[in-house]
């Protein structure tokens, strides 16, 4: 008899400081659209993950008029420069209207929260992916062999846990309608860097039945 494999799905920074409700923050067109895909993915699922980044005004890496938003910045856990973005207690901070509370998940990942690291997955709090979130290990030792997920942006956040999760030996499912990508051409980038990497790619979430 054939074991029903487990299947958990992965909401990644489905943040207001991610859509046009903070414009002044990080905004993707669209981003706020994401929601219904998000619910109907986890129907699919057996556990739910979500996660959220929280910044400090006073990180290294936040841009100033000196020095602009993707301008390099110096440090083993930071790449570019960002606009300051995800601030707990703001608006930008909190998960879009729609989605569950943080405590309604099965397991929640809280990430960028030190002044000199700005992590993109959710998987590893440090760009070198040696410091673990637990997220891996929760869906190890719940036996999830594959994870559909989704959230903001695309070519980010979305694409670096999707390549870790892919690299940890999941079966990752990536659901175009529910993410939104930063930019065009980055975003066609992202995907095609999935898709060879092994990560299924479904236009939706009616088509995930056939790939779970």
């Amino acid at each position: 008899m054939q074991t029903r494999v487990k299947v958990a799905s992965f909401d990644v920074d489905a943040q207001n400081t991610f859509t046009p409700l903070c414009p002044d923050e990080l905004p993707v067109a669209g981003g706020t659209e994401i929601v219904e895909e998000l619910n109907a993915q986890a129907r699919y699922a057996d556990y739910r993950l979500g996660s959220k980044e929280g910044h400090n005004p006073k990180a290294v890496w936040v841009a100033t008029a000196d020095h602009p938003q993707l301008e390099s910045v110096a440090g083993p856990h930071v790449d570019v420069r960002w606009n300051l973005h995800a601030v707990p207690g703001t608006l930008g901070f909190e998960l879009i209207d729609g989605l569950p509370h943080p405590a309604e998940y099965d397991f929640f990942v809280w990430k960028g929260v030190e002044l000199d690291m700005h992590p993109y997955g959710s998987c590893y709090h440090d760009l070198a992916e040696k410091l673990s979130t637990g997220a891996i290990e929760y869906l190890c030792y719940h036996e999830v062999k594959t994870v559909i997920v989704g959230g903001l942006a695309t070519d980010y956040c979305v694409r670096n846990t999707a390549l870790q999760l892919c690299r940890a030996g999941f079966t990752v499912i990536l659901n175009q309608a529910a993410c939104r990508g930063v930019a065009a051409d980055t975003t066609a980038a992202a995907i095609r860097e999935m898709a060879n990497a092994g990560i299924k790619i479904a236009a939706q979430t009616s088509a995930i039945g056939e790939l779970v």
